[in-house]
C-alpha cells in the first residue's frame, strides 16, 4: 500500500509539472539585464526582446540591475523561483567572478537558453584625445606608469579583462576607474573623467560613427567590417595574437532546475528571436558575430571561454583565486 501511495504521489507530481509547463507562460516574464542602460548587453537584450515577446506570446519586462561586475543581477536571478519567469540577459562576466573572488556563482549554475552572439572589443578615446594611435597610448603608459586612467566596469568586466590581456603582452600599468557598465563608462570618458576605455564595438560603434570618439585598435588579429579603417591591436602588440580571437558574448540564461518543458520552450523562443532580420542586422552593424547556440554546444563554449580568460587573468596577477583551486583546467 505504501509503494502504491508513493507511486501515486510521484505520478501526480509529474502530471502537475507537465500541466504547469503546458500553461507557461501565464503572465509576463522578467528579463534582468546585467548592466546599465546604453551598454552593449542592454543594447543586445532590448534588440532581441521584441521578437522574443512575439514568439513567447507574453510581454518580457526588461529590468536593468547593474552592480558588482554583474554579480548583483546574477545573484538576483539565482534567488528567484525556478519557474522560468525570471531570465538573465547576461554577458561574459559571471564566468570570471570565481577567480576574481567576487562570488562562487558562475554560469555552471545556469542553463544557457541561447548564446546570441559574441563581440569584438575596441580601444576607444575621445575625439579630441592626444592619442592618435595605439602606439601613442602605449608609449605614454610606458613613460608614465600608473598615471594614465582607464575606464572600467570593475573586476572581471570586459575593460579589465582586455587590460589583463594587454598587460600579459606588454607594459601596461594604468589606473582603472570602475563604472556601472560600458555605457556610463564611455559617457564618463567623453566627459574627461578617464583617458581611454576598452569596450565592446556594440557599445561604442554609434559614438565612433558620430565622431564623438575614436577607436585606436580593435582587439582582433585583423580589422573588422564594422570599423574597416581601425587597425588590429596586433599591429601595435604582436604578442597578443596568442590570446585572440577573444571578446565579450551575450546570452539568455535561466536557473538549471527550471522544468525541462519550460526550458525547451524558452530555447525555441530565443532560437526563433535570434533569427529575426532586424536583430541580425543590428548585431552585424555593431560588429557582433551571430552564434544562436544553446544547451551542450553553449555549455562547451562557456567552459572554453572561462578556461582561457581565467588563466590569462591569473598569469598576469589580476585574479585573486587560482583557477586550479576552482577546478578550471588550463586550456
Amino acid at each position: 500500500m505504501k509503494n502504491i501511495l508513493l507511486g501515486a504521489v510521484a505520478a501526480l507530481s509529474v502530471m502537475s509539472g507537465a500541466a504547469f509547463a503546458a500553461d507557461y507562460p501565464e503572465r509576463e516574464v522578467l528579463g534582468v539585464v546585467m548592466w546599465g542602460a546604453g551598454g552593449a548587453t542592454d543594447t543586445v537584450a532590448r534588440a532581441v526582446n521584441p521578437a522574443a515577446e512575439e514568439a513567447l506570446g507574453k510581454p518580457i519586462v526588461v529590468l536593468n540591475k547593474s552592480g558588482g561586475a554583474g554579480a548583483l543581477s546574477t545573484s538576483f536571478v539565482n534567488a528567484a523561483p525556478s519557474d522560468g519567469y525570471t531570465l538573465l540577459y547576461g554577458a561574459e562576466n559571471p564566468q570570471l567572478h570565481p577567480v576574481m573572488g567576487l562570488t562562487k556563482l558562475d554560469y555552471s549554475s545556469f542553463y544557457p537558453v541561447n548564446i546570441l552572439g559574441r563581440g569584438v572589443a575596441v580601444i576607444t578615446v575621445p575625439q579630441d584625445s592626444k592619442y592618435q594611435t595605439m602606439e601613442d597610448l602605449l608609449a605614454d603608459i610606458k613613460a608614465n606608469p600608473g598615471n594614465v586612467v582607464m575606464g572600467s566596469t570593475g573586476p572581471g568586466g570586459l575593460p579589465s579583462t582586455v587590460g589583463a590581456l594587454i598587460k600579459n603582452a606588454t607594459d601596461f600599468d594604468v589606473i582603472g576607474i570602475p563604472f556601472d557598465g560600458e555605457g556610463p563608462g564611455l559617457t564618463a570618458m567623453l566627459g574627461g573623467e578617464v583617458d581611454f576605455m576598452p569596450a565592446g564595438i556594440s557599445a561604442a560603434a554609434e559614438q565612433i560613427k558620430a565622431g564623438k570618439m575614436r577607436a585606436l585598435a580593435v582587439v582582433n588579429t585583423a580589422p573588422v567590417d564594422t570599423l574597416p579603417d581601425v587597425p588590429a591591436i596586433t599591429d601595435a602588440i604582436p604578442e597578443m595574437a596568442k590570446y585572440l580571437p577573444w571578446g565579450p558574448f551575450y546570452g539568455v540564461f535561466i536557473k538549471r532546475d527550471v522544468p525541462e518543458e519550460v526550458r525547451n520552450k524558452l530555447v525555441d523562443v530565443y532560437a526563433t528571436a535570434a533569427e529575426a532580420e532586424e536583430f541580425k542586422t543590428l548585431m552585424r552593424n555593431r560588429g557582433n558575430v551571430m552564434m544562436n547556440i544553446s544547451g551542450d554546444e553553449a555549455d562547451a563554449f562557456l567552459k572554453k571561454w572561462q578556461q582561457v580568460t581565467s588563466w590569462v587573468l591569473f598569469d598576469t596577477g589580476a585574479a585573486k583565486v587560482s583557477p586550479e583551486e576552482l577546478g578550471i583546467e588550463r586550456p
